[in-house]
């Protein structure tokens, strides 16, 4: 039996985007898939992924004080490697580009890891993740992480194949207060009147607002704006679930409406449909819901997607599709005519590659673009011919180098 390795010391919704990767290792059906972890998670990827040897170390520091975080580096994190490099691993998926990755990837042999290994005391990064390096200033084109990280193995499983299509459950509306960038994140009194429309128009009996302890104060600001008709309908629990009771309350609703945030990722986990606010540095091509049955409201903007490391000098104008007074009929009719400026509404779907998102009001000026660079990219990694092969060669020039071609030559002569 095979031993099979996927580092993941991202965060919680990094994990839950691993998923198609796993996936695609576990239904080889020929040996054991071990996932490591940061320490704050182990207890989530042991429920998302209950077939799967977990593993932890310290990465983050999560809730940890600077002298106990370093005290865990210094022992704890000594016995996992050890553990660790007593297994034999046949293929080590090292997902992260962090000095921490390449201590880990230091443990093993550098011919049997893929991403990013450490080779006679050099950081070496593969030749998948340095292609997404060079696009990474054509995030409009991008492809959704599920996939990048899933590209990692050339017999990748189907992308219907991932995530169960989403379906109302029963248990009414979540709402998640904010994700871990403040710029991504729709103000209270917004929140609160997004959840009275859609609750509303959904004749919800229950709204529950998630988020961690540090929202808990957001959670009491929303229930406040609300309508009193809702406010004893909702239940703010921002700080009083764990992950099992997270992951068993989102796996209860009919809706959660939510930025680009790691529960929004275990709700497609879940096929629990996703109703998503992406603005600022968050763009649905790269990190939207996976699956079907989800709907996206993604701004427009021309300095969209940004960065959430440098401040933003245009007055985060990226809210004001949603601030608009034509957005609350639209979040009802979702109808063409009745969109703000900025702002496209997208339902998810599916291409040959993975995830994409279909305009149902609003126009998506990149389509065109993104439909070659993502016959280019699916091109490279199953070694297809592509109809626009043509168009797509000026990606090639771009994306590729000489040894890049080298192997790509190769690969197409061994497949005849």
């Amino acid at each position: 039996m095979k031993n099979y390795l996927v580092i993941q010391l991202a965060r919680f919704g990094d994990l839950i985007q691993t998923k198609r990767l796993i996936a695609t290792i576990s239904a080889r059906n020929d040996g054991v898939v071990h996932l490591c972890v940061d320490t704050s998670l182990k207890s989530l990827a042991q429920l998302i992924y209950p077939d799967v040897v977990v593993h932890s170390i310290t990465a983050h520091g999560t809730g940890l004080d600077a002298s106990t975080v370093l005290l865990k580096m210094l022992v704890e994190n000594r016995q996992a490697f050890a553990k660790l490099q007593t297994i034999d691993f046949n293929t080590v998926y090292n997902l992260n580009f962090s000095g921490l990755n390449f201590r880990l990837a230091a443990l093993f042999d550098p011919v049997k890891v893929t991403g990013y290994c450490w080779h006679n005391g050099q950081e070496i990064t593969g030749t998948w993740p340095a292609m997404a390096m060079r696009w990474s200033n054509l995030r409009r084109l991008g492809i959704n992480l599920v996939d990048f990280w899933a590209g990692y193995c050339p017999d990748m499983i189907a992308p219907t194949k991932v995530n169960p299509p989403a379906t109302p459950k029963g248990g009414g509306i979540g709402v998640v207060l904010a994700g871990r960038e403040s710029r991504r994140s729709l103000p209270a009194q917004l929140l609160a009147t997004i959840s009275a429309t859609l609750g509303a128009s959904q004749k919800t009996d229950s709204i529950v607002l998630l988020g961690g302890k540090t929202e808990h104060a957001a959670g009491q600001a929303v229930l406040k704006e609300l309508p009193s008709s809702l406010q004893n309908k909702t239940k703010n629990l921002a700080g009083k679930t764990n992950w099992k009771d997270l992951v068993d309350l989102v796996g209860s609703l009919d809706m959660l409406l939510t930025p680009d945030t790691g529960t929004m990722h275990l709700a497609a986990h879940l096929g629990t449909p996703v109703t998503a606010f992406f603005l600022s540095s968050a763009w649905c091509f790269e990190t939207g819901p996976y699956g079907l049955g989800h709907t996206v409201y993604q701004a427009v903007t021309n300095c969209l997607p940004c960065l959430e490391t440098k401040p933003c000098d245009n007055e985060v104008k990226c809210i004001s599709p949603f601030t608009s007074p034509k957005f609350q009929r639209f979040l009802v009719t979702q109808k063409n005519e009745h969109a703000p400026e900025r702002l496209i509404g997208f339902n998810s779907g599916f291409d040959a590659l993975g995830q994409i998102y279909i305009p149902f009001a609003g126009v998506d000026k990149d389509n065109s673009q993104r439909t070659i660079f993502r016959n280019f990219i699916y091109q490279y990694l199953t070694g297809e011919e592509s109809e626009c092969f043509e168009k797509e060669l000026f990606f090639a020039q771009e994306f590729y180098r000489e040894k890049d071609w080298m192997t790509t030559i190769q690969k197409f002569e061994n497949n005849g």
